[in-house]
């Protein structure tokens, strides 16, 4: 097996775990910077609104999510439904996700991943993210930046800012654009099959199956290259074959 150039990961569950999202506490967090509440709106109210809208968007379904591959970004979302339940807020954008998110789930980084990251830095392999996330791009920057500062990402793509969501190719081939090679010399680490696994090979590219945060059970498949620590993705990476000095595959 050949090194990769560059292995590129998804955010959630494989960047950064134990992210158990509650919505309530991030609305809770939002209304306190009502400055108007029209119907005396409680966060209860608001967040049953909320699940509504998503129910009927079918944005959250695990058995059908891979399906929705255009992306809503959150502050179109939370427009619509903070005005609709007449709450007039005095934060927006990208200040709204972040109180929202920070206070719905607030995570911290997989365990190992610091060092696997280092390591790939050592090797010369770069690294970037796409992650399907609705929350706007420096948000999710800023979050990544925080809990693993020490990144070296060249660059991090959420979908919020690029139309489309994994499993569709054309995020998958705007990367390789972003990065300047071809499929063949990228990997793709992530946790979900059908979006990350099916998306990645969909355009060529390699896909790492990295399961350590997953805590639902799942049907293991025999031909992709599967992980429980990032120590086991670096063994699989020892065992890999470089080009000679001076020849780039």
């Amino acid at each position: 097996m050949k090194e990769p150039k560059m292995i590129l990961f998804d955010y959630g569950q494989t960047l950064v775990g134990e992210e158990r999202f509650d919505g309530l506490r991030g609305t809770r967090a939002v209304l306190e910077y009502a400055i108007e509440n029209k119907y005396g709106r409680t966060a209860e109210e608001i967040q049953a609104a909320a699940d509504a809208m998503n129910q009927e968007l079918g944005r959250f379904d695990p058995a059908k999510k891979h399906l929705f591959q255009l992306e809503i970004p959150n502050h179109m979302f939370t427009r619509y439904l903070y005005e609709s339940q007449g709450v007039k807020l005095s934060i927006s954008g990208a200040d709204l996700d972040r109180v929202f998110w920070d206070a719905a789930s607030p995570g911290k980084p997989t365990l190992g991943i610091e060092a696997f990251l280092s390591f790939l830095k050592e090797r010369g392999i770069r690294t970037g993210v796409i992650s399907n996330i609705s929350y706007a791009g420096e948000v999710v920057g800023e979050r990544i930046q925080r809990l693993i500062p020490d990144n070296g990402f060249e660059f991090i793509i959420a979908t919020s800012e690029y139309l489309y969501r994994k499993p569709n190719r054309r995020i998958f081939e705007l990367a390789l654009k972003k990065a300047g090679l071809v499929p063949e010399q990228v990997w793709y680490a992530g946790d979900q099959y059908e979006c990350d696994i099916v998306g990645a090979r969909g355009v060529g590219i390699t896909p790492l199956w990295y399961i350590g945060a997953i805590d639902l059970p799942y049907e293991g498949r025999d031909d992709v290259l599967t992980v429980k620590t990032w120590e086991e993705a670096r063994g699989l990476l020892e065992g890999c074959t470089t080009d000679p000095p001076g020849i780039s595959g």
